[in-house]
């Protein structure tokens, strides 16, 4: 039996109103792949992860993760899902340990399990030893790895990221670039990332350039260059959202 993708979405349309703002969008993100979803402020992409996660329900196209479609058996598919959205969620009044926890009960998590993966996760960002601090008390960039630490409590097959780098400093930015392409690398991971931040693409990404609501390019970083005719992704980015391709 051939493998679904980790996410699969296919003539995705989305309005607000009578203002359309996603135009038969598709997307494959596969197993152990990062996926760069890229395009400037208003291209659609938060529009699109509001669909992803049901905070809006679509009537035009197909979103299925895992295999689950998300309309037919939300409950299924949401469970492939872990998310960092770019406001921060946190309970800053709470620990680190207990934010964690509480998303953990929220997902039907033993407290055993709870407990050995808050280690695991945290010990991956370099975060456990910080584990009873509260979260008040970190800065943007921790506060980021907690979020993330907890978007993979419950093991997802697929990684949420809408901007999460807003905000930080240089040196946690690039921490946290880093440490998400370790999580694919590692493992059977895929991650949708939505950024307008060229720095933050490796080589091996897949990138899916949207404006508009529609996609303009996809492919590896030397893909989008050449349907750009650009020299570089910077160019390319310039030349397929504001000037002419």
């Amino acid at each position: 039996m051939a493998k679904h993708p980790a996410l699969a979405i296919t003539d995705l349309s989305f309005s607000y109103g009578k203002k359309q703002v996603l135009h038969d969008l598709s997307l494959i993100v596969e197993e152990g792949q990062c996926c760069i979803l890229l395009g400037p402020n208003g291209a659609g992409k938060s529009t699109l992860f509001s669909l992803i996660t049901r905070l809006y329900a679509h009537k035009q196209g197909d979103i299925q993760l895992a295999g689950f479609n998300i309309q037919k058996r939300p409950l299924k598919a949401l469970a492939q899902l872990g998310v960092v959205f770019q406001q921060t969620t946190l309970d800053l009044d709470l620990t680190v340990q207990q934010n964690l926890r509480y998303h953990a009960a929220l997902q039907g998590i033993s407290s055993k399990k709870a407990n050995l993966g808050i280690q695991e996760q945290l010990e991956r960002l370099g975060m456990y030893e910080r584990r009873k601090e509260v979260v008040r008390q970190l800065n943007g960039g921790h506060r980021r790895r907690v979020e993330i630490a907890r978007a993979l409590m419950h093991k997802p097959s697929v990684l949420l990221l809408d901007e999460p780098t807003v905000g930080l400093d240089a040196p946690s930015r690039q921490a946290i670039v880093d440490h998400v392409h370790q999580l694919v690398e590692d493992g059977s991971l895929a991650v949708l990332w939505a950024t307008h931040l060229m720095d933050e693409i490796y080589a091996s990404d897949k990138v899916v350039l949207i404006h508009h609501g529609s996609v303009k390019a996809e492919g590896g970083v030397t893909d989008i260059i050449q349907q750009a005719q650009a020299d570089n992704i910077n160019d390319a980015f310039f030349k397929l959202t504001q000037g002419k391709s």
